[in-house]
């Protein structure tokens, strides 16, 4: 695989600090950052760029295009997600978008609609990607499964779409409908396959702090197993990269990695309309999901310690 220069775009979140010695040492260069400012005052960028020996901070986006092969989109307002790959899809250039990929149906559309004409594109929730689901499925067969549960904490999408992740991850694709089940202590929303398998994922904010968790129940054995945050990143990069430098196909179609976003807007539809079952291909273009404007002001004031 050849060595891929890497541009970082907003540095909202701990991402693009935790993930940048991983890029280093899988023998990548991040050579510039770019910020729009969602969280961070003018002047973060530069600070960044230098603490971390980053060469170039860009004052847009379209001046990056042509220094990398491939761009990082980290960028807390996912509503954002679309502008930001959209240079960078149109010159041919490899995207990773953080997650959650996207949260509307239209901005999902579109992403499918630039792989299908040939863009390079992957990322979304790390949970898709880490070793215990890897190992479970080294001694397990998906449709042997009968149930299962998936959990984390915080929030119902910028975090909890890390529980659908994991949970696509163990099931594999396939998912055709979502009902929201109600709360207790966490929302539940139940996640069935097109055939019949079901699952369970529990998301929202709690008192303490949660793993990410999956229990497995099958024909023959149940397995709970808790992700190691430790490894989570890589697992993301190790997994992404050999792709967007077209050194192999996707580890993840991601049509398939789509799947865990479009439970979760359907699960926020089912909320809505008092838990009706909503099937994911009923779900409209103009559908209301998440709001991304709306999270990334309140993570901004908790990242900076506005009260």
């Amino acid at each position: 695989m050849k060595r891929l220069r890497i541009g970082l775009i907003d540095l909202d979140t701990s991402h693009p600090g935790n993930w940048l010695p991983i890029i280093r040492e899988l023998g990548h260069e991040v050579v510039g950052v770019f910020d729009g400012g969602t969280v961070f005052p003018n002047g973060y960028a530069e600070q960044f760029a230098l603490e971390k020996g980053i060469s170039n901070v860009y004052q847009t986006v379209a001046e990056m295009v042509e220094d990398v092969d491939v761009a990082i989109v980290h960028s807390c307002n996912w509503d954002l997600h679309i502008d930001r790959a959209a240079p960078f899809i149109a010159a041919g250039k490899g995207v990773l978008i953080d997650k959650p990929l996207a949260g509307n149906p239209r901005h999902l559309r579109t992403l499918l609609e630039w792989e299908r004409q040939g863009a390079r594109i992957t990322g979304g929730s790390s949970l898709r990607f880490c070793q215990e689901t890897v190992q479970w499925k080294m001694n397990h067969t998906a449709s042997g499964i009968s149930y299962v549960t998936a959990g984390c904490g915080v929030d119902e999408f910028n975090y909890g779409i890390h529980a659908y992740a994991m949970l696509a991850g163990i099931m594999g694709p396939g998912i055709e409908g979502v009902r929201h089940l109600g709360e207790s202590g966490q929302r539940h929303v139940e996640i069935v396959w097109r055939d019949g398998r079901r699952g369970l994922v529990a998301v929202g904010a709690v008192e303490g702090s949660l793993p990410f968790y999956a229990t497995v129940v099958t024909g023959q054995d149940v397995s709970h197993f808790q992700a190691d945050s430790r490894y989570l990143y890589r697992a993301l990069l190790e997994a992404s990269l050999p792709y967007l430098a077209g050194a192999d196909a996707a580890a993840v179609p991601l049509e398939e990695l789509v799947e865990a976003e479009y439970a979760a807007i359907a699960a926020a539809v089912s909320k809505r309309q008092g838990g009706t079952y909503v099937r994911l291909a009923e779900l409209a273009e103009d559908e209301a999901g998440y709001d991304g404007s709306a999270f990334s002001s309140g993570y901004r004031k908790l990242r900076l310690g506005i009260v």
